[in-house]
């Protein structure tokens, strides 16, 4: 079946106004090209930034809107020009869908800091055609931005890893952080953060959940396998652990104080942000000063981390924790996300849903 070029039509739920609820919507793909691969989607991942982008929380969204980035599906057709993949192929695809090429991230292959960047949704493609994500019946992505998902990995496991895994691994492969014995600070345990506290394990390091409440103490210690669990407020605590971690890894998406898990930094440690807050955080100078300490951003990974991620995920057994959920429950599933209502990430169910 030859149908490269011709337009398709799928159908997804998408967000209409900022009241961020979902309904069925059908729109046309854009016309697949000789790098195109056209993917029908099994399952996607539900990440927190969905719910910022479906509500307008950062000011910048265009309706209608059809989110999710954490996409897994079969390969139904490539173009002509497409080498990596085939048709029955099971790949991912993540929160970008294209950028410039031509810049200097770009030909360093972190094109995820290509200022040209083009997101999975929300977005406008080279042809002028709207971008939309994952919770539709399929897709048309450019063979760069499609990842395979390895043997053996099950689709629904595979979905978070494409942000949540990625968005741990990068900053610890970059910043040399992957080597066994390290101690690390995973702050907030969300989607992001319960896969902090995983692939952190598996590189060997000794892992430190700190979190605002007791609540997930359980939870962190007995079924993540952190080591230690440790409450902000709990002042001769936070004394005890002053100066003792290699990083902390800052999953937190609302304002908080800086200061407090600065002090639990060693020398030339590093307080590594990826929470997305749109107001400005705040820390006196001393604290970064006195220990030569390094508070830095790492912003998902590129599609080659995404890869070895991928890889790394599969050899080590690392697994998300997951509630899979039909199309017709992720209204739900965004309220309860935004009461930090689950363990830890949604996956929607696309293939076996009803979509219109």
């Amino acid at each position: 079946m030859d149908s490269i070029g011709k337009e398709r039509i799928t159908t997804g739920w998408a967000a209409r106004d900022p009241t961020g609820i979902l309904t069925p919507y059908t729109y046309s793909l854009r016309n697949t090209g000789p790098e195109d691969v056209f993917i029908k989607v099994i399952c996607c991942g539900v990440c927190h930034t969905d719910l910022h982008q479906v509500k307008n929380d950062l000011a910048m969204s265009n309706y209608p809107m059809v989110p999710g980035h954490e996409v897994v599906g079969e390969v139904i057709e490539v173009g002509s020009d497409v080498t990596k993949f085939r048709a029955g192929d099971c790949v991912g695809v993540g929160a970008l869908v294209g950028c410039c090429r031509n810049c200097s991230p770009c030909k360093s292959n972190i094109e995820q800091y290509c200022n040209k960047r083009i997101w999975s949704y929300n977005d406008v493609y080279t042809d002028g055609k709207p971008t939309q994500g994952g919770f539709a019946g399929s897709m048309v992505v450019d063979q760069k931005f499609v990842v395979k998902i390895p043997d053996g990995m099950s689709p629904e496991q595979a979905a978070p890893l494409l942000c949540a895994g990625v968005t741990i691994y990068s900053p610890l492969t970059h910043f040399g952080l992957k080597k066994s014995g390290l101690r690390g600070g995973i702050l907030g345990l969300g989607g992001v953060g319960h896969m902090g506290v995983k692939i952190a394990k598996a590189m060997g390091h000794h892992v430190t959940v700190i979190s605002s409440s007791d609540k997930k103490r359980e939870e962190a210690l007995e079924h993540l396998g952190a080591d230690d669990y440790l409450v902000s407020s709990d002042a001769a605590r936070m004394q005890e652990v002053a100066d003792s971690l290699d990083y902390i890894i800052d999953t937190v998406p609302v304002f908080h104080p800086l200061e407090p898990y600065l002090s639990l930094l060693k020398v030339d440690a590093k307080l590594v942000l990826m929470g997305v807050i749109n107001t400005p955080l705040q820390f006196v100078t001393p604290m970064v000063i006195l220990g030569r300490k390094t508070v830095t951003g790492s912003f998902i990974g590129s599609m080659e981390e995404t890869e070895e991620m991928l890889e790394f995920c599969k050899e080590k057994g690392v697994e998300s924790m997951i509630e899979v959920v039909k199309m017709d429950y992720v209204n739900n599933a965004f309220e309860r996300l935004e009461k930090n209502d689950v363990r830890y990430r949604f996956v929607v169910d696309v293939a076996g849903s009803k979509l219109d």
